[in-house]
């Protein structure tokens, strides 16, 4: 750098020393510019087409993979109808009182469990809907049968 010249200046100035060194040397191990084209050339010198681009890829994939043929849907069974359960069908209130077994004996606490076990195995709701109308007649037996005996506890 030389005295009183501004940093700037200095650069510019060796900047011109590096060219003109530059343009006296021949480098042949250096690439000055893009002056020559980037278009791959092939055994015959010739350059590939733009359309032919892809077919080295397609080479290599082999044969094309042909999807099988999707087999037919089955055809949809209509559903069996539901069995009503045997139990369902004994609506009277002598069945009823007859699968509850209430005696004199029962305490409140048994007749709690006899209610929730009945419900359980004849709900309305955990029966098929064709059965509804005979698990409710039985559970409005259960439960009234179970309310009268609660009562007499309690008397």
């Amino acid at each position: 750098m030389l005295f009183k010249q501004s940093l700037f200046q200095s650069v510019l100035d060796r900047l011109d020393s590096e060219e003109d060194l530059s343009e006296n040397e021949e480098a042949a191990h250096r690439i000055r510019g893009l002056n020559v084209s980037f278009a791959a050339t092939v055994p015959g010198g010739e350059t590939p087409e733009a359309s032919h681009l892809d077919e080295a890829y397609r080479d290599n994939l082999g044969e094309p993979i042909i999807p099988p043929e999707p087999e037919p849907a089955p055809t949809p069974k209509e559903p069996e109808p539901p069995v009503m359960p045997e139990h369902l069908a004994r609506t009277s209130r002598e069945e009823v009182a007859a699968e509850l077994a209430i005696t004199s004996d029962s305490t409140l606490q048994s007749l709690h469990e006899k209610r929730r076990g009945f419900a359980k195995a004849n709900h309305p709701d955990s029966v098929a809907a064709p059965f509804r109308e005979q698990a409710t007649a039985r559970m409005t037996l259960a439960n009234q049968l179970i309310d009268e005996a609660i009562r007499r506890l309690t008397r």
